[in-house]
């Protein structure tokens, strides 16, 4: 088992137009603009000490490049080179100061499909969290998970937990005897999550979710979305999940790109932490309290991109149903 993972660090959105992008995410929503080049913008949170937390690439289509994971130590990168070479999966290594900030990172096909990047170096930048000044929108704090669709939760689930040293703190299964794992929430850091893995038409990534400070938050986000113009842009919510107790709000950038803002989940302290079981059935553990999902919201994800030629990843159907039985 490999534990040098130590948190989700940052992902980059596909998106066609950078100038409309960042009216959403920085002159709306509040972002920090730390950094550009002609094809990118790199952005953070009040809270990362850390280059970049969110990159948006010019492309011709919507979607994710990758999904990046923080080591602990350089060498864990060879350690993880190592261990996907020997399944067979395929990677190729990031030469330092390819992405902005950044030392040499190990870009891998995961056996989900998925594109993951591990790194260990990268620039710091100026403590942000105590400038009240810069407070804007939503006052996004920091990248905080990814939450992934992929046609076969229980094989993904075994690969993150038993070869990548992640922990599970929530889990949703069906009602069959016996039950079969329809959604697990696995974790690096000590709270719910850095990545989901969700029952789907998969590989996709659902949405990346962003902390923010408060409850407050997402609603001042929802207000200034509306009087922005971006009301259609709220997707879902605002709302509280029973699975994580989060408060939050699902949004659309102008690609169609999903994002999460989230608080107010909680925290992990001891390793043999006993994770929660929900039933799929049970309409609390997605919506605690709040309107239903839009079927938008299970059917439509982000594709993500092949790490050889930057094609997007084929899909497959679920293998199991693809909703819960009370969501019309």
């Amino acid at each position: 088992m490999n534990s040098s993972i130590t948190r989700a660090g940052h992902i980059e959105f596909r998106v066609t137009d950078l100038g409309r992008a960042r009216e959403f995410y920085v002159d709306v929503l509040g972002f920090i603009e730390v950094d550009q080049d002609a094809e990118r913008l790199y952005l953070g949170g009040l809270e990362e000490r850390e280059h970049h937390g969110l990159v948006l690439k010019r492309a011709d289509s919507p979607g994710v490049t990758h999904l990046a994971f923080r080591v602990s130590d350089p060498e864990a990168l060879d350690r993880l080179a190592e261990l996907y070479e020997n399944n067979g999966c395929p990677l190729r290594w990031i030469p330092e100061g390819t992405e902005r900030g950044q030392g040499r990172s190990l870009r891998v096909q995961d056996p989900t499909g998925l594109p993951l990047e591990f790194y260990q170096a990268m620039e710091s930048r100026p403590r942000l969290l105590q400038r009240f000044e810069l407070y804007r929108g939503a006052t996004i704090m920091r990248l905080d998970h990814f939450n992934c669709q992929v046609p076969q939760v229980q094989p993904a689930y075994d690969w993150f937990t038993q070869r990548l040293g992640f922990s599970c703190s929530e889990l949703t299964t069906t009602d069959d005897q016996p039950p079969r794992l329809w959604a697990a929430w696995l974790h690096r850091k000590q709270n719910v999550h850095d990545i989901a893995l969700m029952n789907g038409i998969g590989p996709r990534l659902h949405h990346a979710g962003f902390w923010v400070s408060d409850q407050l938050s997402v609603l001042r986000a929802c207000d200034i979305l509306a009087a922005s113009g971006f009301a259609e842009s709220i997707e879902r919510g605002p709302g509280r999940h029973g699975l994580s107790n989060a408060f939050f709000v699902y949004l659309r950038d102008p690609d169609g790109n999903r994002i999460e803002l989230y608080t107010s989940d909680y925290l992990i302290p001891d390793p043999d932490w006993e994770p929660i079981r929900w039933s799929i059935n049970d309409p609390r553990r997605a919506t605690f309290w709040g309107h239903k999902p839009p079927a938008s919201w299970f059917d439509e994800a982000s594709l993500v991109e092949s790490i050889d030629d930057r094609s997007f990843m084929p899909t497959s159907a679920p293998s199991l149903v693809d909703r819960p039985e009370f969501v019309t």
